[in-house]
């Protein structure tokens, strides 16, 4: 099992460097991300009042697809409209329509103590969007061999911050599996009170292993991207075995 250290939290910034040099030469990479976030855009509903946020914003491409996304990131960047940091946001009491996590998710130490400051953001039937790591079959073998984040689909997951724990206390963490159990699998299920969540989607993206992601080598071109498509549609009948991504939609209920 991968193991990450007490990494500091400026750990982060220092990935969204990285990351802008690989988005800039991996033309397949920008394909499938601009695929990616059109599935979250399909999932915001404009009737809902207040602004579309995302948390963990990084690079902000979110902007390509979602023009009227607020960004935000823990680090000020002058592509981003603000810094937020999810375990205390700056929105007042229900003013938020739309929360999205772009691999954002498996980050977060404490989950649950992030779950209630989203609840307290977003208005009445506001939704949260996850799009997260897969942790099927083919998923940990990819994540765990050709990923430096640890999967841990057998790690405890710590729901709540201890007592005295601030927004500043917050380091660097990640645990790719953490959607994958608690909401495709059904570990935090029960937890989950004062939400309904909406959808679990399990999605194959044989391209998106095959762009290698910000860290991996990208395999072949054109041609490529469009076999694996192909692919995918022959593997999404069975998602424990190849899915790549989960989108997960969660709609905040009136109590």
């Amino acid at each position: 099992m991968k193991v990450i250290g007490a990494l500091p939290l400026a750990q982060h910034n220092t990935e969204i460097q990285r990351n802008q040099k690989a988005w800039a030469r991996k033309p397949m990479l920008r394909k499938v991300y601009h695929d990616f976030y059109g599935r979250i855009a399909s999932r915001i509903d404009p009737t809902i009042p207040g602004p579309v946020v995302e948390l963990g914003s990084g690079m902000g491409r979110i902007k390509d697809v979602i023009p009227q996304c607020m960004t935000t990131d823990l680090f000020p960047n002058p592509w981003l409209d603000r810094q937020e940091n999810c375990y205390q946001l700056s929105f007042a009491d229900g003013s938020v329509s739309h929360l999205i996590l772009f691999d954002v998710w498996h980050h977060l130490r404490y989950p649950g103590t992030a779950l209630r400051e989203f609840r307290r953001a977003l208005a009445p039937g506001g939704r949260l969007i996850l799009f997260e790591p897969a942790a099927s079959w083919v998923g940990r073998f990819v994540y765990h061999f050709f990923h430096h984040e640890p999967v841990a689909v057998r790690d405890p997951i710590t729901w709540e911050a201890p007592e005295g724990f601030s927004a500043a206390d917050a380091d660097y963490y990640a645990a790719q599996g953490s959607a994958t159990r608690l909401f495709w699998w059904g570990e935090g299920r029960a937890r989950l009170n004062g939400w309904h969540l909406r959808e679990v989607r399990p999605l194959a993206s044989f391209d998106y292993f095959a762009s290698g992601g910000f860290s991996g080598p990208q395999l072949g071109g054109r041609f490529l991207h469009g076999l694996v498509r192909s692919l995918d549609f022959l593997t999404a009948p069975f998602p424990r075995i190849f899915a790549a991504r989960l989108l997960i939609v969660l709609e905040k209920e009136n109590l």
